[in-house]
């Protein structure tokens, strides 16, 4: 409790004093973000830290390795598509990111074997919707750390691809109203790839920093 008080202290003596006037302006006029940016709840890797965003320009949806899953009518709680739904039917975004990240450990746990007992938990249950991009990328015989990296990557497609089977978000596209975008962070070297229409992962040039 003293950590969460003393981090809102701070804010409110730095970000918050030069930020007033915009956190006014987003509670009266409601947020108008352009991207929805979904990433994994790991704590080391923050969207809005790695595109220097500021409050009201992300809409942004964190789960267990960056997973989109792919449409299910059963009954159920379904946050990240419903998340999904929202940032696309009701606030209207232009791009929807998909970010995944270096030493992923939902990804690790993949590998493992967590996600193939689905009854055994919740993590379990979460993990086992990419057991066949486990399996797809198995079959290269690449090393454990080849692996883990192919993994991370191959899941940020499968959930680009998992997006265009909603229709909602589909539809958009087609029309030009709506990109989709998979991105990826190397946590060690603070490095970012965005991949290109065919999935392939290019490296961002950093030689412009400020």
């Amino acid at each position: 409790m003293e950590r969460l008080v003393k981090g809102y202290q701070s804010f409110r003596a730095g970000d918050y004093g030069h930020q007033k006037a915009l956190y006014e302006e987003l509670g009266r006029e409601g947020q108008h973000p352009d991207i929805m940016l979904i990433a994994c709840a790991d704590s080391r890797v923050d969207p809005t830290d790695i595109f220097d965003a500021y409050p009201g320009q992300m809409f942004v949806a964190r789960n267990v390795a960056n997973l989109v899953p792919p449409p299910d009518l059963n009954e159920g709680f379904h946050g990240t598509t419903a998340a999904i739904e929202y940032a696309v039917k009701v606030i209207g975004v232009d791009m929807i990111v998909v970010m995944g990240h270096e030493s992923c450990g939902g990804i690790q746990g993949c590998i493992a074997g967590l996600g193939r007992e689905p009854e055994g938990g919740y993590v379990n249950k979460w993990l086992s919707q990419i057991n066949h991009v486990h399996d797809r990328v198995s079959k290269r015989g690449l090393s454990d750390h080849e692996m883990q990296f192919e993994m991370e990557l191959e899941t940020v497609r499968q959930s680009i691809a998992n997006l265009m089977q909603y229709d909602f978000v589909q539809e958009r596209v087609e029309a030009g109203t709506l990109s989709l975008q998979g991105a990826y962070f190397s946590i060690i070297q603070a490095r970012l790839m965005l991949a290109d229409e065919r999935g392939e992962f290019k490296l961002i040039d950093i030689s412009k920093e400020a």
